[in-house]
């Protein structure tokens, strides 16, 4: 099975989009890698703690998709060139690095995960 370097995965995230909103947080990755999906998603972790995935949520074109709905019918996708917008309900950062994680499951190439540090930006 191929396997993806986290290292690459980390190209993903857009350095820092980490910022607070007035729900939670956000943060943006943009695919200049090639086009795929997952078909599961797991927990987001930020600073080493597993956060619900019923207060997560992805968006490409503006509609909300919950981490908890993803499936072979409702997948992860993350087409090229085009920015996919998480969010995190009912969480606030402090102005200090944080590392949050991610990881998702792939057809093809099994389970797949990255992390990323940033400080959170204040716009």
């Amino acid at each position: 099975m191929v396997t993806v370097p986290s290292f690459l995965l980390r190209r993903l995230y857009v350095r820092g989009s980490l910022r607070n909103t007035d729900p939670g947080i956000q943060f943006q990755l943009l695919n200049k890698l090639g086009a795929g999906y997952a078909r599961k998603l797991f927990p987001l972790v930020v600073d080493g703690q597993d956060v619900p995935m019923d207060r997560c949520t992805f968006s490409t074109n503006g509609t909300a998709v919950p981490f908890d709905t993803v499936s072979n019918e409702t997948p992860f996708t993350l087409d090229l060139n085009k920015t996919t917008t998480i969010n995190v309900a009912d969480m606030v950062l402090t102005d200090k690095p944080h590392t949050i994680g991610m990881s998702f499951e792939v057809p093809g190439l099994g389970v797949l995960q990255f992390d990323f540090t940033d400080v959170p930006s204040s716009g």
